[in-house]
């Protein structure tokens, strides 16, 4: 700076560059000691802030040290909670595939038991069509009993009407026999008074009364030789037997009475068996029923040996001649004829 300045100025004379470096060294001076000042304040400055340093030092060493020692408490703790995650992480792990365990053995007893449950479900299904099948079969056959029960009541009825009905034969077949033997009687008795029959025709007259009551035929009274030859002009058929024979008009009326009582009876019966059989072949169509005919026919054996069959219809005649002018009959019954039933 010096060189510099002394290079940069020209001097007149060495007194005013005497002055001149007088000057610039005084100013020199002045500023090397203001400079040593600002040098002594910076030192003491130093010293200060030094000694706060250190002190602030000390402090920060002080608290580093504290805060090592609680950095190492902290890792210590950090360790330890490492290890307790870890433990808790390794038993959660451990529970966790247990339950998973627990869980697929649930899943797995769940499925079996819907399966369980579909099957029950299609077992109750199949015992609720087993029951409505026992139930309606249980109905059909308690439709059959009935039917079978009111089968057998009209049955029973029927056989209770048999049996009134054969009761009523035996009856008949005993008063037929009495009426026989009254004829025969009365005969003797008016022998000499009436003309002789033909013993055929008598036998005819016989067989068609007793055929018209139902009774077996019994073979007709021996008779003397006196009384077998006929007379010439002996009738063969019906109605001269008829006028030819001596029963009185209230046992023949009576008679007849009876055998169209019976007849009508007979007819009743056959009526109501008819009903019946087709009642019951409408409501069970499939049972095998029993034939009409053939009923017919164990009820006409029953009746009388002699009955024609039933499958014919049961269409009988019993047809008599015009009575003798010279019987006595009661005024109802018209002279022609005594009676005609057709069955």
């Amino acid at each position: 700076l010096i060189m510099e300045d002394s290079e940069g100025h020209h001097f007149s004379s060495v007194e005013e560059e005497t002055r001149y470096w007088k000057e610039l060294a005084m100013k020199y001076k002045q500023c090397a000691e203001n400079t040593q000042e600002e040098l002594h304040e910076f030192q003491e400055g130093s010293r200060e802030y030094e000694a706060e340093l250190e002190a602030q030092l000390q402090q920060t060493e002080s608290r580093n040290r504290e805060l090592l020692s609680e950095n190492n408490r902290l890792r210590m703790e950090l360790e330890s909670v490492k290890e307790k995650i870890e433990m808790q992480h390794s038993e959660g792990y451990r529970q966790i595939s247990a339950l998973e365990d627990d869980l697929a053995q649930t899943r797995a007893i769940k499925e079996q038991l819907q399966k369980y449950i579909r099957e029950l479900e299609q077992e109750n299904d199949d015992l609720e069509r087993a029951k409505r099948a026992t139930i309606m079969s249980l109905e059909d056959f308690e439709q059959r009993l009935n039917q079978a029960i009111e089968r057998n009541a009209f049955l029973e009825s029927e056989l209770d009407e048999k049996e009134n009905l054969l009761e009523s034969v035996q009856r008949l077949k005993d008063e037929a026999r009495d009426l026989r033997q009254e004829l025969a009687v009365q005969q003797k008795q008016e022998k000499p008074k009436t003309p002789l029959r033909c013993p055929l025709a008598a036998e005819r007259a016989d067989s068609a009364v007793q055929a018209s009551l139902g009774v077996p035929c019994t073979p007709p009274l021996r008779r003397t030789p006196a009384s077998t030859p006929c007379p010439g002009g002996c009738s063969t058929g019906f109605e001269d037997s008829y006028g030819a024979t001596p029963l009185t008009p209230a046992a023949r009326i009576s008679a007849l009475n009876i055998v169209g009582d019976l007849l009508r009876k007979v007819g009743a019966l056959e009526s109501k068996l008819a009903s019946c059989r087709s009642f019951v072949h409408e409501q069970s169509p499939n049972r095998p029923s029993v034939s009409l005919y053939r009923s017919r026919d164990v009820l006409g054996t029953h009746l009388g040996p002699h009955q024609p069959p039933w499958g014919t219809g049961l269409v009988k005649h019993l047809e008599f001649g015009s009575r003798p002018p010279h019987l006595p009959g009661p005024p109802s019954h018209p002279p022609h004829s005594v009676v005609k039933m057709l069955l």
